[in-house]
């Protein structure tokens, strides 16, 4: 028989009680605890780049720390620096020496074969992170102004009915997706909902709401989130828009109306 004990110290002792027969020996082992804890080293947003290809990576203009504590350094390094470049890698490889190949991604994702994954994925993952980190940045949150604002207003009743709403609509949504705000056919804002990576511009996938031209959304697949705020996604949501970009959205917006 053999027993083993760990008794905790500034030094670990292992003590080995082992019986042969009628014979009992203990022996005790000296092990030295770590002294140093590892400290996790973050890098540098500019110096992640996508293999050569057709679509580069949405560079961001702060430091991965930049959007604490709303959305932690690891955290964004991980869904930025090794998610998006990851999606982005995996796109221009897919497309080499096809159709797709000089394409805007606009028009490759409404021309694309649903039933081919792989491009269906990478470029719909690319659309979404692009536009997702295209929307968000340090020092933002409050409330769009401008025509933006005017729009909400009329067609959501107020900027507190749609956020409201949004969020609601975020924390419903099952599993991995995205909540959209889009410009409908007829100029509209509304709010929509896409399961994985697709998103409202593809004609064939299955869209909860309307259809139309994406200003802003948020990623509520676990990579976005877990790392900070674990199963609370709700929390994950209220944090968002403290890191919305309304002014980038009110562009997005007012460039739906010069297509």
């Amino acid at each position: 028989m053999k027993t083993i004990t760990f008794i905790p110290a500034g030094l670990l002792f292992i003590s080995v009680l082992i019986s042969c027969n009628d014979k009992k020996m203990t022996e005790v082992v000296e092990v030295p605890l770590p002294t140093v804890q590892e400290k996790i080293q973050i890098g540098d947003p500019n110096n992640v780049k996508a293999d050569q290809g057709s679509f580069q990576m949405e560079k961001i203009s702060f430091g991965y720390d930049a959007l604490a504590p709303n959305i932690s350094a690891l955290a964004l390094e991980s869904h930025y620096g090794k998610h998006y470049l990851y999606i982005t890698n995996t796109l221009n490889k897919a497309i080499l020496g096809t159709k797709f190949e000089n394409l805007s991604i606009e028009d490759l994702l409404k021309t694309l074969d649903i039933n081919d994954p792989v491009i269906r994925n990478s470029a719909g993952g690319y659309y979404n992170h692009s536009l997702y980190f295209k929307c968000i940045s340090p020092n933002a949150g409050g409330e769009p102004k401008d025509t933006l604002a005017a729009s909400i207003n009329k067609d959501f009743g107020s900027f507190s009915n749609f956020k409201t709403q949004f969020k609601e609509t975020a924390s419903k949504q099952f599993g991995s997706g995205w909540v959209w705000l889009v410009v409908d056919k007829t100029g509209v804002l509304q709010l929509t909902t896409t399961q994985d990576q697709d998103n409202p511009l593809m004609p064939n996938v299955p869209v909860i709401g309307f259809r139309g031209t994406p200003i802003l959304g948020i990623d509520l697949w676990e990579h976005a989130y877990f790392l900070d705020y674990q199963y609370k996604k709700k929390n994950y949501i209220d944090a968002f828009f403290n890191v919305v970009n309304w002014e980038k959205v009110n562009e997005n917006y007012k460039a739906t109306f010069k297509k």
